[in-house]
């Protein structure tokens, strides 16, 4: 299966929803930046969601504590530093003076203990703090401290990891937001504001400088160091393939968060623009699966789909046929890292085996069965792979219903646990930044908590047991050992279907400065001429 095959496709659950294309005059001005991210921008909270255009928005508007670097090294943000006992059952915080909420009110410890409690509800490696706090008290205003009944040596990764949920600091009045529900109140600790006023889904989003911002004295990389922001506003552009290609070719815009590589070489051949692997780290698409529904809540079928999936086609749907662009993967984690591992992998090596797929479907009782599909459609990489998705389905004799709308519908709908035909779902496609996928910390895709998990809600309890192991493990090598029976128990399980490792391009006008490669759009530092 070939991507221009795909791309041509015009079967009609799968076509494109109609988009906003706005008429742009050029981009004018050292101090206006006009981007076009990757989807329309739904909403704001990246702890009660893990949308990577919301936490991208997120990223400028709030603060973390610590941020991680481009060695995924924390580093102080928000604190000026911290002490730990040497069991790492006691860690003690000081934050820096003269922070600030974009309201003037400052920030002090009882917002930041607020909005830990809230993110720790949310996230794997907050559940994992969770389970251990005995207290997490204020010292004085700007002192606070966390005490463990067991260690925990993440810390300050946790704090300052950049996958979400994250660990943003709020006003208390909104960190006391049910952590299940969406915050309506985007009063940041960030290098910008966001402007409600000016906010139109599907069509734009503007975010302002915020002046009493205390900027870092270091340099800025990744989520640490000094944020400095050269723009007085920053415009978030929502168009079509089509249109941003055209509109970055005339200088109607300034940076294309994700232009379709099949526009790459024609943007290539413009003086005027630079195209750039955006992330080192790459990405790993998924399948996700429903664990509590018919027919994936049964192991056997969660492997059939193993048994039959090409990588090499979602793959090739997704970036095209360069082969630099993507690799087969049969692991959960990012190649290439310290602790990468294939063991239980080999399902997802060699020959497709359809006929041994369909066989275990009727072993099951569900050749035939229906299975619902959610299509964010607005979002290239994933209306690519859920074409071959239902492709596949077909294949194997499901019946396929699919339902194709944007992104932010389908966030709110993957969240529900009805039946697929009360609201609820079967399959939906996302990817994962390889930075969150390189040991099972940020991974929240990962974990297989059941209730507590990411939307799926795959329960293994020999997956959270090889999870505790990596947790607890003392040296690299005793790591390696964990990852490689977390590696196995996520295949034996199904956790998700990994459909394969890829790189994605950015590109922008050659009058910026400072563009990053990162997981996310650095926009610190970044200036135009």
């Amino acid at each position: 299966m070939k991507r221009r095959g795909f791309l041509q496709a015009a079967a009609g659950t799968l076509a494109a929803l109609p988009l906003a294309m706005p008429s742009l005059a050029a981009a004018q001005g050292s101090r206006v930046l006009r981007f076009v991210p990757q989807a329309s921008l739904p909403g704001m909270d990246a702890v009660a969601g893990t949308q990577c255009v919301v936490r991208n928005a997120a990223l400028l508007v709030w603060d973390t504590l610590y941020g991680v670097n481009a060695r995924l090294e924390p580093q102080p943000q928000m604190c000026e530093g911290h002490a730990a006992d040497a069991e790492f059952r006691t860690w003690t915080f000081r934050l820096r003076p003269g922070l600030k909420f974009h309201d003037g009110a400052p920030v002090l410890s009882r917002d930041v203990i607020a909005s830990l409690k809230r993110w720790m509800v949310r996230d794997s490696m907050g559940q994992q703090i969770a389970a251990r706090l005995v207290a997490l008290e204020a010292l004085d205003d700007r002192s606070f401290r966390f005490r463990l009944n067991r260690p925990f040596s993440k810390m300050l990764y946790a704090l300052g990891k950049n996958n979400a949920p994250m660990a943003l600091i709020m006003p208390e009045r909104i960190a006391r937001t049910d952590p299940f529900q969406q915050i309506g109140d985007f009063t940041g600790s960030g290098p910008m504001k966001f402007n409600r006023a000016e906010w139109v889904p599907d069509v734009r989003a503007v975010f302002e400088k915020f002046a009493d911002y205390p900027v870092r004295p270091e340099a800025g990389e990744w989520l640490a160091g000094g944020k400095r922001m050269m723009f007085d506003r920053i415009e978030w552009i929502i168009m079509d393939p089509a249109t941003a290609g055209t509109a970055l070719q005339n200088g109607e815009i300034d940076w294309w968060e994700a232009p379709l590589p099949e526009l790459v070489p024609l943007l290539k051949r413009n003086r005027n623009i630079a195209v750039d692997i955006a992330d080192p780290l790459g990405n790993i698409g998924s399948l996700r699966m429903n664990h509590l529904q018919p027919p994936f809540n049964d192991v056997r079928v969660r492997r059939a789909l193993l048994m039959a999936l090409s990588q090499q086609d979602y793959m090739q749907a997704v970036v095209g046929e360069n082969p630099d662009l993507w690799r087969p993967l049969p692991s959960f984690f990012t190649p290439g890292t310290a602790v990468y591992s294939e063991e239980g992998g080999d399902i997802l090596k060699g020959p497709r085996d359809h006929a041994a797929a369909k066989q275990l479907l009727a072993e099951a009782g569900q050749l035939g069965a229906r299975v619902t599909l959610l299509v964010a459609a607005d979002m290239p990489i994933i209306r690519a792979e859920a074409q071959v998705t239902q492709a596949l389905l077909t294949r194997l004799g499901f019946s396929v219903d699919t339902v194709a709308t944007d992104g932010g519908t389908v966030a709110a709908r993957r969240a529900r646990k009805d039946p697929p035909g009360q609201g609820g779902w079967n399959i939906f496609h996302t990817w994962h930044a390889g930075a969150d996928c390189v040991n099972p910390a940020p991974y929240a895709a990962l974990d297989a908590g059941g209730d507590k998990a990411w939307v799926g809600w795959p329960n293994s309890p020999e997956v959270q047991a090889r999870i505790a192991d990596w947790y607890a493990a003392a040296d690299l090598a005793a790591e390696r050992k964990a990852m490689a029976a977390l590696n196995r128990a996520s295949f034996d399980h199904v956790t998700y279907a990994p459909t394969g490792f890829f790189q994605t391009y950015q590109a922008w006008r050659t009058s910026l400065s400072g563009v990053a490669r990162a997981p996310f759009p650095v926009f610190w530092g970044v200036q135009k001429s």
